[in-house]
């Protein structure tokens, strides 16, 4: 009998993100991130963060400032070779306000061993796109 991978695929591993960040477990959400992991936030002005502590406290400081947070997968695609995508609607209520914040952007991640190594947030979905079609071809 064929032995199943335990690894899971970009779309399972983008769900249970997801979900883990909808009921605010943010052990779970980091569970997902190499140890060395970079998060990448620089096209938006807000730096990159190296390691999992400094992506925790980047994530962690992110949803303490929403009484309300939820994010709603509009895209999810598996380009191959490691590369995901994903456009994801941030629907919320910052702490204190009766405003709210509904905005799409935009991840290109890679996985290595099931995780995630890298991951860069965009405002602008199609330059996102494409950056991550082209690393899954150049991984490939």
């Amino acid at each position: 009998m064929a032995e199943e991978s335990t690894t899971p695929d970009v779309a399972e591993l983008m769900t249970r993100q997801l979900e883990a960040a909808n009921r605010g477990d943010l052990d779970a959400f980091m569970s997902a991130f190499a140890p060395d992991a970079v998060y990448d936030t620089g096209t938006s002005g807000l730096g990159v963060y190296e390691g999992t502590v400094a992506i925790r406290d980047l994530i962690g400081g992110w949803w303490a400032a929403f009484e309300e947070f939820r994010l709603t997968p509009e895209e999810l695609v598996d380009f191959g070779n490691g590369v995901g995508f994903a456009v994801l609607r941030h629907d919320g209520r910052p702490a204190g306000s009766t405003g709210h914040v509904n905005t799409s952007q935009a991840y290109e991640f890679v996985l290595g061993a099931g995780l995630i190594t890298r991951m860069t947030v965009y405002t602008d979905i199609d330059e996102a796109r494409a950056v991550a079609e082209r690393l899954a071809q150049e991984r490939g």
